[in-house]
């Protein structure tokens, strides 16, 4: 500063020789120096406003890194650290507080901008965590979607987005499990059900049947859902084919016990079988629910309904035929719901199942059987009653017979069989009546009808005694008329003399329902009377001519021989059957 000082007088100094040696005015040289010291103070005055605004902006800055110090502590949550300016102020320049608070700013913006970092990684994974729960349906980039400018950045504010991802990252975690599990599941249902697992989960979502990298597996809501209503489908599923299966395995077993299937058969379906030992939980083995193995196990059940169907029939026909049988031997009508023709268009068309119907036909034979007991009593006098009537027509073809007393020891055995069976037919009348009032009483019981062959038994014996009654007045008329001839016969001879007769021959003849008819020329022989109805005639009227010989004769019962021209017609006895009043 002293040199300075010496510098401007020496230059003073020369610039008044100068001025002396020009030959200034005193007054020019005190304006010259009034100049020179004005110029002097604007020189010193824009240096002292440089200075000072200098100052200004040091000290603007140094605020301003105190702000930014305040800042990047707030931010960061640090408030450890102190400014050095605040410890410092009076003892330091301006300078030197910018240069110490310097190095603090930039430490602490290296921190925020790590801590930035921290942040913008743990928004990430969240975001992408949520986005996977979600479905990707609400992602958005990082960059967008992080908010740089974060005021709070502190240890505790990362320590709660640390805590955030770390439960995300559980839940995911959860959530890849169940999804695993789930798609376990499926693949067990699929495979018991023998359906494709691809196609079934990518019907949910693709990711979880294709592996690749660019199709991570799926954890949404959507996904979970999709895979619970698969399973509970295939549940559903598996619970119906289990039953179906379960259904066809029983029709199978109830066939082979019927059909009597050898073990070579049964073994093709041995696999199959032992559902019936298991529940539906226990099936695990890969295709035992298939449609494949249903549908063998069906057509198998099928194949032996078609051959129960025929052999079913076979055992209709058969028991049907028993039954008819029965009834023919019993004399009951077979039931017609049951006959031969319905029965085997029933089985073709489908209407009725065999063996509903062959436990029908079981049911009517128990049933006829039943009745045949409780009708034995009668049926029993009915036999009887027959027995007489066949004595009678033989007895009647006995008298015929002009060489019966000329045959050595079969006469004598034939002799002795007439006397029985005159005594035998003199019993008719009350065997009939008998009949009748057993008959009443048991229709008085049963509350029916007691029939025979179809007919009311009590119409046929009473037209049977109509018939009787009929056939004694005839011979009583034709015994009046032999008389008669006998008387004129015997005044002719005592008037003219006697004449030998000519030799009498019995004309035999069959009528063309096969009774044998004759005209007696004595009445020892039987006198002509009309051709009665009996219960083989009224049966055989009935239901067509009958194959057993003891009960029902080849031919219609003729209790005497009459000529053909005097027997009853076949309208005239139906006729009186139908007036016959039925039971109440």
């Amino acid at each position: 500063m002293l040199r300075v000082v010496n510098t401007c007088n020496a230059l003073l100094q020369e610039l008044q020789q100068i001025w002396m040696d020009i030959g200034e005015t005193e007054s020019e040289k005190d304006r010259m120096l009034i100049e020179l010291e004005i110029e002097c103070l604007e020189v010193y005055r824009r240096k002292v406003d440089e200075a000072a605004n200098t100052k200004a902006c040091l000290h603007q800055s140094v605020s301003a890194k105190e702000a930014e110090l305040a800042a990047l502590m707030a931010s960061l949550g640090d408030l450890t650290v102190q400014s050095p300016i605040n410890v410092d102020k009076k003892a330091s320049s301006l300078k030197g507080q910018l240069m110490m608070v310097t190095p603090l700013v930039e430490d602490l913006k290296s921190k925020k901008e790590e801590r930035i970092k921290q942040f913008a990684d743990i928004k990430s994974q969240i975001e992408k965590i949520n986005g996977e729960i979600l479905g990707y349906n609400q992602i958005t980039s990082t960059i967008s979607s992080l908010n740089l400018e974060e005021q709070d950045l502190s240890i505790r504010k990362l320590g709660e987005y640390q805590s955030h991802l770390r439960s995300l990252q559980k839940e995911k975690s959860e959530r890849i499990q169940k999804v695993l599990a789930y798609a376990n599941e499926v693949h067990l249902m699929c495979s018991i059900l023998g359906l494709d697992f691809g196609k079934t989960v990518s019907a949910v979502h693709p990711s979880l049947h294709d592996k690749s990298l660019e199709h991570a597996t799926n954890i949404s809501d959507n996904t979970l859902e999709g895979l619970e209503n698969t399973i509970l489908k295939l549940k559903t599923e598996r619970k119906v084919r289990f039953q179906k299966l379960k259904g066809i395995v029983t029709s199978l077993f109830e066939l082979w016990n019927i059909m009597n299937t050898t073990r070579e058969e049964k073994q093709h379906f041995s696999r199959v079988t032992s559902i019936i030992r298991v529940s539906e939980a226990e099936v695990v083995e890969p295709g035992y629910l298939s449609t494949e193995v249903i549908q063998q196990a069906s057509q198998e059940v099928e194949r032996l309904n078609k051959l129960k169907t025929s052999r079913m029939k076979e055992l209709v026909m058969k028991r049907r035929a028993e039954l008819e049988e029965l009834c023919f031997k019993t004399h009951i009508e077979p039931d017609p719901s049951t006959t031969f023709e319905k029965s085997n268009a029933m089985i073709d068309s489908g209407l009725v199942d065999p063996g509903e119907l062959l436990a029908k036909i079981e049911a009517q034979i128990s049933e006829v059987s039943n009745e045949a007991l409780g009708r034995k009593e009668i049926m029993d006098r009915i036999d009887r009653w027959l027995s007489a009537c066949e004595e009678e027509i033989w007895l009647e073809e006995y008298n015929l017979d002009q060489n019966r007393f000329s045959g050595g020891r079969s006469a004598h055995i034939s002799l002795k069989r007439a006397e029985r069976a005159r005594i035998t037919i003199k019993k008719i009348p009350s065997i009939v009546d008998n009949l009748i009032c057993k008959t009443v009483t048991w229709e008085d019981d049963k509350n029916k009808l007691f029939l025979y062959d179809g007919a009311r038994l009590v119409t046929i014996l009473e037209e049977y005694k109509l018939s009787r009654l009929r056939k004694e007045e005839e011979k009583k008329r034709l015994r009046d008329q032999k008389k008669l001839q006998d008387l004129l016969l015997t005044e002719k001879e005592s008037i003219y003399g006697s004449k030998p007769s000519p030799r009498r021959v019995s004309s035999f003849r069959k009528s063309t329902n096969g009774t044998l008819t004759a005209t007696p020329l004595r009445n020892s022989n039987g006198s002509p009377t009309p051709d009665l109805m009996t219960l083989r005639s009224y049966s055989g009227r009935q239901n067509g001519s009958f194959k057993d010989l003891r009960k029902l004769s080849t031919r219609p019962l003729n209790f005497v021989s009459i000529p053909k021209e005097d027997t009853i017609s076949y309208s005239s006895v139906y006729s009186s059957e139908s007036a016959s009043p039925p039971l109440n």
